[in-house]
């Protein structure tokens, strides 16, 4: 084996093993500490129930509501969905599932001003985000949540 040859079959070796070790550290930085937590966007109202389905699939998927905290911050035409008014039977039987489960649900103050809704008017569970659901969004994104938009 010639010098070039050690040399090279050298420097890949240390390179592995840097890249190695240097993946085992990313994927323990990236892995966040505790309980996961996740806040769902959802602003669209032809996007619901998918969002919903999502939810409950990451229920599922973490093996149930002891395993992560899960908020839902609702604004815009979605917030229509979940008036005690609009909803329809599924969504209203999916929204008590979900809190019971200890789903944190906030609906978009500025939202509810335009479209004159109360937190009277809204399936219980409900909390009012007064300084608007992006609002919340970042400030709940601040506090380590992952973002979620369906």
């Amino acid at each position: 084996m010639n010098r070039r040859s050690l040399l090279w079959t050298a420097l890949s070796s240390v390179g592995a093993g840097l890249l190695a070790s240097r993946a085992d550290a990313v994927t323990a930085d990236e892995r966040p500490p505790g309980r996961l937590k996740v806040v769902y966007h959802l602003a669209d109202a032809d996007r619901v129930n998918f969002a919903l389905g999502n939810i409950q699939n990451h229920f599922d998927g973490v093996g149930g509501p002891d395993n992560v905290t899960i908020a839902l911050v609702v604004l815009g035409p979605a917030l229509r969905a979940f008036t005690l008014t609009q909803a329809n039977p599924d969504i209203t039987s999916r929204v008590a599932r979900f809190s019971k489960a200890g789903l944190q649900m906030a609906a978009c103050g500025n939202t509810m001003k335009a479209q004159d809704v109360t937190l009277a008017g809204l399936q219980p569970g409900f909390t009012i985000a007064d300084r608007g659901g992006v609002v919340k969004i970042a400030e709940l994104q601040a506090q380590g949540y992952l973002y979620i938009r369906p």
